[in-house]
């Protein structure tokens, strides 16, 4: 599988005091959600050959998440023009010259086809999970780190969660309590950062979790946000994903992470 990757990073979660140790958990304008970055025309063309052939892998909508799914595009839809997108009658034009229409059928295909976010939906309900958690009830996943959404799909949070060792009992319920408490118009963001050797796309089952290309010449940076939608209520996990070789970090960059305990083996 192709690996694309950015000239620079916009944003490296290690060089601010805020999201370097977690949760990390920082305010985001609802004008900044999203981003396009130097690297959009070549992980739209990897997102679209991924959307054309292995919809199965990157794309789920269960039927209780239909209505925040299209609730989802017509809020991304209003903030394109300020990103450099020409949304016209019945159609958009991308920064990158790709015609898109939009599909009101196939919300969360046509915002896979549009942005490098992937996005998931998480919604909340007694019936849903244990405890009301929440559950991943649709997504647009093109480029996972390490695992699969058709393993993921429609299970509460402890149960996607189960490979991780980190996710303890009392995380858990700190991250439930994060998820309840979004509120529309107030946005959050955090980040994550790691060494890698695996493609942008890196779907694995929980079987193979530990099996890794030993090599990790890359940095990975997911900017994630989360979003509350207004009327459905449902939470968007967003996932802006960049990865650059170490060369590639500013002098900046690089110095908070010389100073800090992160050393991404760099």
């Amino acid at each position: 599988m192709e690996t694309v990757l950015q000239s620079r990073l916009s944003f490296a979660p290690w060089a601010d005091p805020r999201t370097h140790r977690l949760p990390g958990i920082v305010p985001l304008a609802i004008e900044d959600w999203l981003e396009v970055d130097d690297a959009y025309a070549a992980q739209m063309a990897l997102r679209e050959d991924l959307i054309a052939h292995h919809e199965d892998q990157v794309h789920a909508l269960l039927p209780q998440a239909g209505l925040a799914a299209q609730e989802l595009l017509a809020m991304v839809l209003r903030l394109l023009p300020a990103k450099g997108y020409r949304v016209e009658a019945g159609h958009v034009i991308c920064p990158d010259g790709r015609l898109v229409t939009p599909d009101p059928d196939a919300p969360l295909l046509t915002l896979g086809r549009l942005t490098q976010n992937d996005f998931c939906l998480m919604q909340n309900g007694m019936q849903n999970g244990p405890e009301g958690e929440h559950i991943l009830t649709g997504a647009i996943l093109c480029f996972p780190a390490g695992w699969s959404l058709v393993e993921k799909i429609g299970h509460p949070m402890r149960r996607i969660h189960r490979p991780v060792a980190i996710y303890t009992e009392d995380l858990a319920k700190r991250v439930q309590r994060l998820l309840d408490g979004v509120q529309p118009g107030r946005a959050l963001m955090r980040g994550t950062a790691s060494r890698t050797g695996q493609p942008l796309f890196d779907s694995r089952p929980e079987a193979l979790r530990g099996q890794v290309n030993p090599q990790r010449p890359l940095i990975r940076v997911e900017r994630q946000g989360l979003v509350r939608l207004p009327q459905s209520r449902a939470v968007v996990f967003s996932i802006h994903t960049q990865m650059v070789h170490p060369v590639c970090l500013d002098a900046a960059q690089r110095a908070a992470l010389e100073a800090s305990d992160l050393r991404l083996g760099i």
